[in-house]
This record gives structure tokens, sequence and C-alpha cells, in this order.
């Protein structure tokens, strides 16, 4: 089978590898020239997956037409916030069967539409033909072929089997999910709880506060989720508590590195810098939040992370203001 993967950098390219590790052909489409040419002739992608030896079956191209020719599955894995840009003016090169994959994990800013709606717009397909995948899914460690599991869902139950075939080899193993709102849900918010974890970690912060983070981040995703119509048990699986946790403990989580620098007393700006990579977070924060409010759902940890991002909030002012929040009982 000929697999398209969209963009270039270090989980596209990983992905890239599980797909051919699976059995498939796969074109690895980007426009950096010399990325696409240290792929197709040194099986290597040095500047966003370094000491990685690719296999054989992954070719790089700066030619979306010739990526997308006849390829059966097209996968995307591009900033969640380009992704319409990007993919309406390849909607013409798509094959009438293809099926699309989105790997993006967030909420488009001005419209609060997941990536699985934007992906099936711009590219002008049913939401039937659109899968999505999301888990414990950090890029360097399934390059270097760790074992881990992730969840593909669609709200079609043979579009999800045909790409968990495609993407299962013997250290990736993919669970289908027809929760298509809640793991895309998960995707998105777990990125700002990272974020969190990251600025009080980068405070000093220990594990307490970190468990107390996640715990809570957890249930704001759940509380979001439950008012879309996801199912409760999502949260709990893979694509919830495993992502999740994944994210928010691993120092190579660009949103939780991203966090650690704003923590640590840098701005915005030089944060971004300093991470070295897009953190979904700084934009999808927002977008996140402006969703929750458009259905009444409380998020405070997401919305003091718009407020320190975005608005000018100190860390201090943070922390001070979710601790004073009125007491509770614990739950939704």
């Amino acid at each position: 089978m000929i697999a398209a993967v969209l963009g270039s950098g270090a989980w596209g390219t990983t992905f890239s590898a599980v797909l051919a590790d699976s059995g498939c052909r796969v074109r690895l489409w980007g426009r950096d020239e010399i990325v696409a040419e240290q792929i197709t002739t040194m099986r290597r992608n040095d500047k966003y997956l370094p000491g990685i030896t690719l296999p054989a079956g992954v070719s790089g191209t700066t030619s979306a037409r010739d990526a997308l020719s006849g390829a059966k599955i097209v996968v995307v894995a591009i900033p969640s916030q380009s992704a319409r840009a990007v993919l309406e003016p390849l909607a013409e090169y798509l094959d009438p069967d293809a099926v699309a994959v989105s790997l993006m994990k967030g909420v488009e800013l001005g419209t609060d539409k997941r990536m699985s709606d934007v992906v099936a717009e711009a590219l002008g397909i049913p939401l039937s033909r659109v899968a999505v995948v999301s888990g414990p899914n950090l890029a360097g460690e399934i390059a270097a072929h760790q074992p881990t599991a992730t969840v593909v869902s669609s709200t079609d139950e043979a579009t999800a089997a045909l790409v968990a075939e495609a993407c299962s080899c013997d250290y990736f193993r993919p669970y289908t999910n027809p929760d298509v709102v809640g793991v895309e849900l998960c995707g998105a918010v777990k990125n700002i709880i990272a974020l969190a974890v990251g600025i009080a970690q980068g405070q000093g912060m220990g594990y307490n506060t970190t468990a107390t983070v996640i715990t809570r981040g957890l249930v704001e995703i759940t509380r979001l989720g439950l008012a879309l119509g996801a199912q409760a048990e999502t949260f709990a699986g893979l694509a919830g508590m495993g992502d999740l946790v994944a994210t928010c403990a691993s120092p190579s989580s660009r949103n939780h590195t991203l966090g650690r620098h704003i923590g640590q007393g840098k701005t915005l700006d030089e944060a971004i810098v300093a991470t070295r990579g897009t953190a979904e977070a700084v934009k999808s924060s927002r977008s996140v939040l402006a969703l929750a409010r458009t259905v009444g759902v409380e998020m405070p940890i997401t919305e003091a992370v718009v407020g320190v991002l975005h608005e000018g909030q100190s860390v201090t002012e943070m922390a001070s203001k979710l601790l004073s929040r009125p007491r509770k009982t614990e739950g939704l």
C-alpha cells in the first residue's frame, strides 16, 4: 500500500517509519529540499530526528502532487493552526478513495473545530474517510523502536481498521476507538496541561504539585469531552490518561519544555526559541478555552495558561488564582 505523509517534522518522520515497518511504501512530503533529499538518499532526517536511520520504504519529496499520487492513506502531520491553509490547495491531488489520517492535536482558532473536521473540509472528503491517531506517542522513543500503543479513531469502523492495520508493527500497537470527539479533545487539551506542569516544575515545584495538576487537568479534559458528547471511558484510556502522563512527564515533550522555560522566567518569545519546535498549546490553549466557554464548561487550568501566555498574567498570579478558587467536593 502507498501512503503519503504530509509534514517532515519529528512526528511525521517517525510515523512514516512506522508505516514503512508495517509494510507500506511511504512518500514523506515537506517544504525543505535538504531534508527531503537527505531522507531519500541517506535515510535520515538529522534536522528533526537526529541519530535515527529510516526504513528503506520511506522516500522524501517536496512535490505534493508526487507524494499524493496513488496514495491510499494520506497522513497529516503539520502544525494544527496551519492545516487548513496547507491542505486546501492539495485536495485536487487526492486519490478518490484515499483515507486521511490526522496526527495533529489542537482546536482550530476562529472556528473551534477539531482537526478531523478541518481535514475533511479542507480536502473535501466525508468524515467517514478521516481517522485520527492519538496516544502516548513521543516521537523519539517510537523512532528508537521502544514499544508503545496508540488509538486510531474514526466514525467509520472500516476506516479505523484500515489505518490500524497500516501502522501495526512489532513495536507499535494500535487500538481502535469510535469516540473521535473524546480522542481528539484528549490530544488537544493534554498539551495545555503539560505546559502547566512544566510551568510548575520550572518554578521548582515537586511531585505533589505535578500530580495535582495532572489529576485536575484530566478532570478538565473529561468535563469538556462529556459536554461535547464524548464517551467517559476514553479519558481513562491511552488517548486520555496515557497521553497525558507521557506528555506531562517527559522532558522531550515540547509543551512541557516550553512550560519549564516560562516557569524559569523566560518570556513567551524566549521560551519558543529555547524549545526549538512547535508547542501546540501556545495557540490551541486559546481555541480550547473559547470552545469551553461556548459550551459553558469551566476549565481553570486552561484559563490560567491562557492568562500567562497571552494576557500578561504572571506565573505567581497563576498559582495564586488557582489555589484561591472556592472549595468544592472532588469530581467533575
